[in-house]
């Protein structure tokens, strides 16, 4: 199949998987003219490349990765799972980043309804 039916059968653009093909995380066959050709499995591919994406893995993790799927062996195993628990630590420690952040905010949203409270907004009248 041509470039632009894989990209609709995995519902990505073309320019995904031209930006795949870049990074190595896909292949094609050229024709004599050039011309992209991509079997059936590549459409799966595409779908797992974009998961990846999606957990946050950057294209060269994602490359680290593939080894394991394109041919898995022990050692394909447990440089995939090392891998994977660095990314994993790493989103650990950024969600941690962010709930600091937040907790951060909360408090300066606090300060700031307190003052103005206090500065701007007139007593209620008590009777």
């Amino acid at each position: 199949m041509r470039i632009g039916e894989l990209a609709a059968r995995a519902g990505v653009s073309v320019r995904s998987v031209r930006y795949y093909e870049e990074q190595g995380l896909l292949s094609s066959v050229r024709s004599g003219s050039g011309q992209r050709h991509y079997t059936d499995e590549e459409v799966e591919r595409v779908a797992f490349i974009q998961r990846l994406y999606s957990a946050g893995l950057s294209s060269r993790t994602i490359a680290e990765l593939l080894p394991c799927v394109d041919s898995p062996s022990e050692e394909h195993s447990e440089a995939a799972l090392e891998r994977m628990a660095q990314e994993r630590d790493r989103l650990s420690a950024h969600i941690d980043d962010l709930v600091r952040t937040r907790d951060t905010l909360d408090k300066l949203m606090d300060t700031a309804r307190e003052y103005r409270d206090r500065h701007f907004r007139a007593p209620v009248p008590q009777d």
